[in-house]
């Protein structure tokens, strides 16, 4: 008895997909699948109830495996960072399928997949709202200085030290968006309710409000904005995206924030700005080197941190799971994939 998908998933809001009927799979095929990464009980026992598994914790372990193991091997449900390369790829020779736990898969080597005929699935929309919301928060909590003000009442310097210092102004401001993509569009929705400028930059213009201004540069972006909020997928494509020369565009008083990918930040420009006060603040959610955090970082007091938890509530969670089993059972039936990206 499991639990069937819709033949395509419509998004997390769709109420036929939360609502799965059960039924017997008689005489079907359990293909061997790998599970790398960690998996919550349900998410586990489920793919365990469906399909032969194993289970590592990275890519790289793979070779840890029996020879038998890896051969019997048809997908890989991946939930991770870890670097999954072709190395990987070529230890599971029978390998069709990387089912992807998120909606970045910029740790899956794409090309080398495609070379070796495997799709790749990744879970797009589900996590849109909590990461957008996350921004949002980050943004308010550094402007505001949110955490400082919690920390003055519970200390009691509240009591001692009177009045909290005055902080910053969080509404009429421009506000730029770096990516206007599914995730960069739920933020800037947030963002107009504060009264705001929107800027966005994006490949070519996007069907917005009329009143939502597009630069094509990100450097252009830069210059009209007092907070740039970063949205871009990760990759080699857009690693450093945010430059020493981008930083250096925006105005002093300016802010970033930051819930794509730790590595589209140049992080040593980024934390020099920082130090020196040529910006007013960083509200980082990713890092270059996660989680493994720059020590610098964490002693400026104009830097907001969070432990990449963007897409971090059990609801969003289990709605990933559930559109990677979607692929995975997919696979197995031989019918066309939810959510592929190659």
């Amino acid at each position: 008895m499991i639990e069937q998908v819709p033949d395509r998933y419509s998004g997390p809001n769709d109420p036929e997909y939360h609502s799965f009927r059960r039924m017997e799979f008689p005489d079907m095929t359990r293909p061997d699948t790998i599970l790398i990464g960690p998996y919550s009980p349900r998410q586990r026992e489920r793919l365990e109830s469906r399909f032969v598994t194993r289970l590592v914790d990275t890519p790289q372990q793979l070779t840890s495996l029996a020879s038998d193991e890896r051969d019997a091997c048809q997908a890989v449900a991946y939930h991770g960072h870890s670097p999954f390369g072709a190395a990987e790829m070529d230890a599971l020779p029978n390998l069709r399928l990387i089912a992807n736990f998120g909606v970045g898969y910029d740790d899956i080597d794409i090309e080398a997949a495609k070379g070796r005929d495997i799709t790749v699935t990744n879970t797009p929309d589900v996590l849109n709202d909590d990461v957008a919301d996350l921004a949002v928060g980050m943004y308010l909590a550094l402007k505001r200085r949110l955490i400082d003000g919690d920390r003055w009442v519970r200390s009691g310097d509240w009591t001692r030290r009177g009045a909290f210092p005055l902080n910053a102004h969080a509404s009429g401001l421009r506000v730029g968006i770096l990516g206007m993509g599914r995730i960069g569009k739920e933020i800037a929705d947030r963002m107009a309710a504060f009264k705001t400028t929107l800027h966005y930059q994006s490949r070519q213009p996007k069907q917005v409000p009329a009143d939502w201004i597009y630069h094509a540069e990100a450097i252009e972006l830069a210059r009209h904005v007092d907070v740039l909020f970063i949205t871009v997928v990760g990759g080699e494509e857009t690693r450093h995206l945010v430059s020493a020369e981008i930083l250096d565009a925006m105005p002093d008083e300016a802010i970033v924030v930051n819930v794509s990918r730790g590595t589209v930040i140049d992080e040593e420009a980024l934390i020099a700005r920082l130090q020196d006060k040529r910006l007013a603040g960083a509200a980082l959610d990713v890092f270059a080197n996660e989680p493994d955090v720059d020590l610098r970082l964490c002693d400026q007091e104009n830097v907001l941190l969070q432990p990449h938890q963007g897409s971090g509530t059990v609801h969003t969670r289990e709605a990933m799971g559930d559109l990677q089993y979607a692929n995975l059972l997919a696979f197995a039936e031989g019918r066309e994939l939810p959510t592929p990206v190659n």
